[in-house]
């Protein structure tokens, strides 16, 4: 799963956004982690959009492996897209 791009956008406020950070951790793979509620002014706005694209309710976790959207913490859908099983 190295090769596959992962992105967690969260919020530091959020217990399932954290869930989803350990998790990941605890797999032991490489992710790249936004925290929005941290972001500020055009930027969050930026990225609001940008989320708004693939996640119309801008729920979060939202979770991007490769090409596969995951949004909240969903252990299992999260293993079997990096491949754990």
């Amino acid at each position: 799963m190295k090769d596959c791009d992962i992105k967690l956008y969260a919020l530091t406020t959020c217990i399932h956004c954290k869930d989803t950070k350990d998790f990941l951790d605890k797999c032991g793979v490489d992710y790249d982690c936004v925290h929005v509620d941290k972001l500020e002014g055009d930027e969050r706005r930026r990225m609001i959009e940008e989320i708004k694209k693939t996640n119309p309710g801008c729920a979060f976790p939202m979770l991007l492996i490769g090409s596969k959207v995951i949004i909240g913490f969903k252990r299992e859908e999260i293993k079997e897209a990096l491949n754990l099983e």
